[in-house]
């Protein structure tokens, strides 16, 4: 017995339920809004647009992934899975991420509850996981090693295996993107933003490897398995692989962009705070003194503290007063 050809109507309206995902985004979600609930409730606030990114793009991925057409027929074809798995590796944990569950769950929890949170993300297992060029190997490694040893294949005879796969994927994807978009310290110090977007552009050239090598991959992937359940109204099952070999390199490449997007719209946004808390500490530095009395000593003059300090603050005045064309090193005395 063969499912039904699968057209653009049949993608969209065929669904299955799958439990253990069920569970698994009932819990993310239970979990996000009693945070965001408790956050607001304490009298902070938290952006929309976070909590939309985490529902609609993250669990909405995880749904779309795991329940509707391309669960249904991702036995049957290669590309539904293909698309299943990228998804799952890549946009899900972009959506998760941008809803910045860890600095939600620091500022959400309990004093003490906030800081094992912090203390686990510092700890020496997770930073090493965590650590830029590591999770970018793992989530390579995870992509070639589900499709080029038997793992695929068996995750398709296996229903709990399959399940297993899908969790896979998805923690390998989260150990990159989280500590990069979130807010919280999750990094070395020296992952400034510069440093974040060049790992981010990086990334999108590793996560295309996958996509490529499928697409142009000359033995079948799981062939025994599709060659024996490929419905009569399927092309080529050759054609199939290749498809899903596009379909993989063109979400990897998708991802990319927003992805990096978010990277530059966060430094922008850090270097404008930047600014803004130097002027503040310039304009209390430079409050103008009080006048002496026309009847008193003459003050004895000294260098001011911008002439003879060291460090960032100084350096700045300084180059304010030599563009403003001041002449008199002792004009302000």
């Amino acid at each position: 017995m063969y499912l039904p050809e699968l057209t653009a109507g049949r993608l969209l309206g065929s669904w299955r339920l799958d439990v253990p995902a069920l569970l698994l985004v009932v819990v993310l979600g239970a979990l996000y809004g009693w945070g965001v609930a408790r956050v607001r409730g304490r009298g902070g606030s938290w952006p929309f647009a976070r909590l939309a990114a985490f529902v609609m793009l993250g669990l909405g991925t995880i749904v779309v992934a795991t329940m509707s057409g391309l669960a249904v027929y991702d036995h049957e074809l290669f590309w539904p899975a293909a698309v299943q798995n990228v998804a799952l590796d890549l946009l899900a944990p972009l959506g998760l991420a941008l809803g910045d569950p860890l600095r939600l769950a620091v500022e959400a929890l309990p004093e003490g509850g906030a800081g094992r949170v912090r203390r686990i993300m510092t700890g020496r297992l997770v930073r090493t996981l965590t650590f830029p060029l590591v999770s970018t190997v793992l989530v390579l490694a995870t992509e070639l090693t589900v499709y080029f040893t038997p793992y695929f294949a068996t995750a398709l005879r296996l229903g709990w295996l399959h399940e297993l796969m899908y969790l896979h994927l998805l923690l390998a994807g989260c150990l990159f993107v989280l500590p990069v978009l979130t807010r919280e310290e999750a990094l070395p110090a020296w992952c400034t933003h510069p440093v974040r977007a060049a790992l981010v552009f990086l990334d999108g050239i590793v996560d295309a490897v996958p996509g490529l090598v499928v697409m142009t991959h000359g033995t079948l992937i799981a062939g025994a398995w599709y060659l024996h359940h490929a419905p009569p109204w399927s092309s080529d099952v050759h054609h199939d692989q290749q498809l899903g070999g596009g379909a993989m390199l063109g979400i990897a490449e998708l991802a990319a962009l927003p992805f990096l997007l978010t990277i530059l719209a966060q430094w922008a946004r850090a270097e404008r705070a930047q600014s803004a808390a130097l002027d503040r500490r310039l304009d209390g530095e430079l409050a103008p003194a009080a006048p002496e009395s026309a009847g008193g000593p003459a003050p004895e003059l000294v260098r001011p503290w911008w002439e003879t300090e060291k460090g960032e603050v100084a350096e700045r005045v300084r180059r304010q007063g030599h563009g403003a064309g001041q002449a008199e090193p002792y004009g302000d005395l």
